[in-house]
């Protein structure tokens, strides 16, 4: 390798991708995709799609992959994994939670992307922040139900970057202010049933509730952003991360998801963050902070220049309607009550989408199975993180009980 090469590959962030083949990762890879000479992508994960990792791992000829079980591995294993012209050696394939481990801890790692669901790299997320890694992080669970086992290892405002937009947002808001703000407001789009009767919305069937007017996201998410329990999650999360009461976070319903987040401080002025509805700006954002991309006209994206003369935008914000979405409501209380009530709501609304999605009960039931698994519970708070882990997945089966019930 030439001198000007290696000062080259020494120059560019080194960056691990945990959660490669799903919406927000393929977001963050197009960033990386259009900025070869700031990233180099050294390292994906995804959990059971080795076909598409093995194209990832094609095109960005990272050194190790992992999956999420032995079986995936060893699929990954049997494809071609390195571009037809490199005679480079493949990558190395590995998988669980100690191949996620293994990468999280890599010297080599500047940076780790955390843009997986669920709660299996809550090891690797706490063993990169304790290697002192940048950590970009769009994992709800993670914070949600492990945040006291997590918060404590971050080192400084800009290690761990929020990558969910509306979070995001909140956190671009607060660089270079001093103290915490008097309170947040985290928007939702209302989803494709905002103005539905709470009637009408006993006849939604899983195709519908998968049409989100805004965001290309997956199949949970989608869900949980038309009954709104995605925003009340990340009304819990965003609590963690900016170290809130509950009184100090809200969500505020703005059709178009042009404005992101809003941060009220104490003499009364609001500051919000506005911008397409496009997760590679916030993917952005993380991995290059503090520096912002040139404007769209001249930098690596598509997106139109904000142009306010041509737009024709106006931007609303009204209260989300609780009693048409309780799911809303009973996230609030969870955050108010705190304890084991956050990875009870977790585990519960994981499993009563997966029944909505099969069809097994009905959109509306969605927020009723969760909040009766909730009320079932009886055990103390968690005092570790597998104490946590535990009440998730009492949760997840009794939720599933119920959810039998109701067939």
């Amino acid at each position: 390798m030439s001198e000007d090469r290696t000062r080259a590959e020494t120059a560019r962030k080194r960056v691990a991708l945990v959660g490669a083949t799903g919406s927000v990762g393929s977001s963050v890879l197009d960033v990386c995709r259009r900025h070869p000479d700031r990233v180099r992508v050294a390292a994906l994960a995804a959990g059971k799609d080795a076909e598409k990792l093995a194209s990832l791992s094609r095109e960005f000829g990272p050194e190790t992959l992992c999956m999420a079980g032995a079986e995936a591995a060893a699929a990954l294993g049997r494809l071609a994994l390195t571009p037809p012209e490199e005679s480079s050696a493949p990558p190395s394939v590995l998988f669980g939670a100690d191949g996620l481990d293994r990468i999280a801890r890599d010297p080599e790692i500047d940076h780790v992307v955390f843009a997986s669901s669920g709660t299996a790299a809550i090891g690797a997320l706490q063993a990169a922040l304790e290697s002192g890694k940048e950590v970009s992080l769009a994992n709800k669970e993670s914070i949600v139900v492990a945040g006291a086992w997590v918060m404590p290892l971050v080192r400084g405002s800009g290690q761990l970057r929020p990558l969910d937009s509306e979070h995001n947002a909140v956190w671009q808001c607060l660089q270079g202010e001093a103290g915490k703000p008097r309170k947040i407001y985290l928007t939702a789009s209302g989803g494709p049933f905002r103005d539905w009767s709470f009637e009408a919305l006993e006849t939604v069937t899983p195709e519908m509730a998968l049409k989100h007017p805004v965001w290309n996201m997956g199949a949970k998410i989608s869900i949980d952003s038309a009954t709104l329990m995605n925003k009340g999650i990340e009304l819990l999360e965003a609590a963690v991360l900016f170290g809130l009461e509950p009184s100090q976070v809200e969500a505020l319903v703005s059709p178009g998801s042009f404005v992101h987040g809003l941060v009220e401080f104490e003499d009364g002025c609001v500051k919000m963050l506005a911008g397409e509805p496009d997760m590679r700006l916030p993917a952005a954002s993380c991995l290059f902070w503090p520096e912002r991309l040139p404007p769209s006209g001249a930098g690596p994206f598509e997106t139109p220049r904000f142009r306010p003369e041509l737009s024709g935008r106006r931007v609303s914000f009204d209260m989300a309607d609780e009693r048409r979405f309780p799911a809303l409501r009973i996230a609030k209380e969870a955050l108010r009550k705190g304890g084991a009530c956050p990875a009870l709501l977790v585990g519960a609304d994981e499993v009563a989408v997966e029944s909505f999605m099969k069809k097994e009960i009905s959109f509306t039931a969605i927020s009723e199975v969760v909040e009766e698994t909730m009320a079932a519970y009886s055990g103390a708070a968690p005092r570790s993180l597998r104490g946590a882990l535990d009440i998730l997945e009492w949760a997840r089966t009794r939720c599933a009980q119920i959810c039998r019930s109701r067939r």
